[in-house]
């Protein structure tokens, strides 16, 4: 699949819980990460979900968060994958933070300049990519 979306993570639907409006889809990538989606019944019907189902979890960079150090402190993004940063690309204002995970998949993260250097982001050093399970687009074979 050709998308600009620089994360996909192909993998399988191993879960689906099904609300009043919306769903709940968990899918087991390729690489061992659990990625959680919130997408409506409704797309769950037109895409044919369920377990089972191959399908690819579309997450654009600007929507990863990178966390170095949660202080104490929950969050409530269901998806929260720690890693390793293997590389810190800068641009004129914003930076391409890349995350390996613990399966060799690899998040991308676009944050501010300003960010990698609050965070003191260095390649080697451990990390967290978090986004929101309703910043997930899933894809199936059509």
């Amino acid at each position: 699949m050709k998308t600009s979306a620089r994360n996909q993570f192909r993998g399988k639907v191993e879960q689906v819980l099904i609300g009043a409006v919306n769903a709940e889809i968990y899918l087991s990538s390729k690489g061992g990460a659990t990625i959680v989606a919130s997408i409506t019944k409704e797309s769950v019907a037109t895409l044919g979900i369920e377990v089972g189902v191959e399908a690819i979890a579309l997450v654009k960079a600007p929507q990863i968060i990178v966390v170095t150090d949660f202080g104490g402190y929950k969050v409530s993004a269901r998806n929260q994958l720690a890693g390793t940063v293997v590389a810190v690309k800068p641009g004129a204002v914003n930076s391409e933070v890349d995350i390996e995970l613990g399966g060799g998949e690899v998040v991308a993260a676009t944050v501010t300049n300003d960010s990698v250097e609050t965070l003191g982001l260095t390649v080697g050093q451990p990390a967290t990519a978090i986004f929101k399970a309703g910043a997930v687009i899933l894809a199936v074979q059509s």
